[in-house]
């Protein structure tokens, strides 16, 4: 294939390149360290929600979002924090070309579907407060599952793809030096021999318009479902208000390396009906050991 072989062209000339985003100082290993204890937070919160959502049938279908949500926060997780750690105690941070390759092909990948899920997981609640009528039958296993989370992977996919097409044909015959600790896509083009000028503009361009579009659904959702709540005044209407707001503020901190920490907190851990059946299960593992 052409992509493979301008691939092969491009490791014989830069076979690696050097991470020079991490330093010794202070400062740094602090972040280090705050990174390692999130690290380590975020992986048993999500593997607990994915465990109990397949595991417990009595659980609503909406939650099926959650559990995709926390897959792709498990999975993210693992993308740049371990690479992180290896390199914080290394004294070469090298990485290889098809490894900077590899690396922002999947978070392109999963941050761009977990973005265009929580559009999905939007719509869901508005189904939910302002056509709850309709929810069963809009909201049926063949939409949920094969419709509306099949097409955010594939659109994350698709927007992947499209930033990493060109990259492959680059020439990288030159500086192999990358100021960040990870392969982050727009320092790496830098590095080519030719004027990236126009694809770095389609690079930002590609992304800039899925974010808008993503915070433009999102945005309106949540004013028709205000609007919704506001000329409601039901103890169902003011659990669904509560509900919205927790929404709100994980949305604040989801470009933040908070995120994949506060969904599970946020959008699972705190659920009730994820709480009981944790609480279900606890009884019944201590029924057995006794």
């Amino acid at each position: 294939l052409p992509a493979e072989r301008m691939e092969h062209e491009n490791s014989n000339v830069v076979t690696e390149f050097i991470l020079a985003g991490l330093t010794q100082s202070q400062n740094i290993q602090l972040l280090v360290f705050v990174l390692v204890l999130i690290f380590c937070l975020i992986l048993p919160g999500n593997f607990l929600i994915i465990f109990t959502i397949r595991s417990d049938p009595g659980l609503t279908a909406p939650l099926y979002f959650l559990g995709n949500l926390a897959f792709l926060d498990a999975s993210y997780s693992f993308i740049v924090a371990p690479r992180m750690l290896v390199d914080f105690l290394s004294e070469k941070k090298v990485i290889s070309y098809r490894g900077c390759i590899i690396q922002p092909f999947f978070l392109h990948f999963l941050g761009g579907g977990e973005g265009l899920l929580l559009v999905v997981m939007a719509f869901d609640r508005y189904i939910a407060i302002c056509r709850p009528l309709h929810y069963s039958t809009v909201m049926n296993p063949r939409t949920l599952f094969v419709g509306l989370v099949v097409t955010s992977c594939t659109v994350g996919f698709l927007h992947t793809v499209s930033q990493l097409a060109f990259t492959l044909y680059l020439p990288f015959c030159g500086p192999n030096v990358i100021d960040s600790f990870f392969c982050d896509l727009p320092l790496v083009i830098q590095l080519a021999c030719i004027d990236i000028y126009v694809l770095g503009i389609f690079m930002i361009s590609t992304s800039g318009v899925i974010a808008l579009i993503s915070f433009l659904l999102l945005l309106t959702s949540y004013i028709i479902v205000l609007v919704t709540i506001k000329d409601l005044s039901s103890t169902g209407s003011s659990k669904a208000f509560s509900t919205y707001f927790l929404v709100d503020k994980f949305l604040s901190l989801f470009y933040t390396i908070l995120t994949l920490f506060l969904n599970p907190l946020i959008y699972t851990l705190t659920n009730q009906e994820v709480k009981t059946a944790n609480n279900r299960k606890l009884k019944l593992e201590s029924i057995h050991l006794v």
